[in-house]
């Protein structure tokens, strides 16, 4: 089997849908499938290794990855293949001889022309909304959410070729951190433009006055990361905000742990690992409705609040940070929920769909 994805989790732009790749790759490992990520180079990672059972080729890089990729095709003629989309597919379909399964987390539409500019972003839509679909017109889709599969069904892959399987959620480890005595607001994410963490700066300099302790911890790191430092410093909050960057796992966890309200002001999530991951503390999230599987991973009322606009978001953080007893309340129900989530069922989902797609 071989994935073709442009990005691993290594990489510095890697983030929540390398991880859904990279669980399912060693889920499928596990249950005896002989299994290949072919994705980019970078600088550090090997040009080729082994990690829980699945085999890493790293070539080219953010362009050439994908012609390298359908060399790799031909060459090794693999049994089938996922073809990862992330607004690109690698287009598999052109040269394999084998199924293809595409995997698409969520539809780009929102997000092309603030990645590459106005006119590569039409470009790139174009290719995702029609053609990508007209090449792949026989192939079986895997989208992580309901709202995913509604996306494509408005590109014309009928509904009855999509697959829905969710997000799993890694082991929570166990952390020494307790809730923060003072109001804590976090924001786990990739630091690119279309996470629109400026919204969640935004939200802590509106309600500042009101909430003189108030503080912003963002963690994760990404090319955005010194605009988000001047974006702080401008609005006058660059004492409020701590940049994290990149931490690893346990601490991620301690300051989920202490914090009150998870932010996700994301443009679009094909799911929101982070989501869950704070849900799994506690801690309920306030996101956009509009922002694809940010839908489903919140339940809206019962885990988290999903808002219409900014003033909307704005207004759901400052009624969670004010109402102890309702953000406790979301905080347990959203503990309960990802209690229920597990890599072994999305593994489970991905084989199914494997065989709906040709593979015996």
């Amino acid at each position: 089997m071989l994935l073709l994805n442009w990005r691993d989790t290594g990489h510095p732009e890697g983030g929540g849908s390398e991880r859904y790749v990279e669980r399912v790759a060693q889920g499928l490992a596990a249950r005896g499938y002989r299994v290949t990520i072919q994705c980019a180079a970078y600088s550090g990672a090997e040009f080729g290794e082994w990690v829980s059972g699945v085999r890493f080729r790293r070539r080219g890089h953010r362009l050439s990855v994908y012609p390298l990729a359908l060399l790799s095709v031909l060459r090794h003629r693999p049994d089938v293949i996922v073809d990862v989309q992330n607004g690109m597919p690698f287009f598999a379909k052109l040269v394999a001889r084998c199924p293809v399964l595409v995997l698409v987390h969520h539809v780009h539409r929102e997000q092309w022309t603030s990645a590459v500019g106005p006119w590569a972003g039409r470009l790139g839509w174009w290719i995702e909304s029609w053609l990508a679909p007209r090449v792949h017109r026989k192939c079986r889709y895997v989208a992580v959410s309901e709202v995913t599969r509604r996306e494509l069904v408005e590109l014309g892959i009928a509904a009855d070729r999509t697959s829905v399987v969710p997000n799993g959620l890694d082991a929570v480890p166990r952390t020494r951190a307790s809730r923060a005595a003072e109001p804590t607001l976090v924001a786990v994410s990739r630091l690119v433009p279309h996470k629109r963490i400026e919204h969640a700066i935004d939200v802590l300099v509106r309600l500042r006055e009101r909430w003189p302790s108030l503080r912003l911890e963002v963690v994760g790191t990404g090319w955005w990361l010194d605009r988000l430092r001047d974006y702080a410093r401008e609005r006058g909050v660059a004492d409020r905000v701590v940049l994290h960057g990149w931490v690893d796992e346990q601490r991620k966890h301690e300051i989920l742990a202490r914090s009150w309200v998870h932010l996700c002001p994301s443009v679009k999530e094909g799911w929101g690992i982070a989501i869950i991951e704070a849900a799994a503390h506690g801690v309920p999230s306030v996101a956009y409705r509009a922002a694809g599987g940010v839908a489903e991973s919140i339940v809206d009322g019962e885990t988290g609040l999903l808002a219409e606009d900014f003033e909307e978001f704005s207004a759901h953080v400052e009624r969670l940070l004010a109402e102890r007893g309702e953000r406790v309340a979301l905080g347990r129900a959203g503990q309960r929920r990802a209690r229920r989530l597990d890599w072994d069922s999305t593994v489970a989902g991905f084989e199914s769909a494997l065989r709906q797609a040709g593979l015996d």
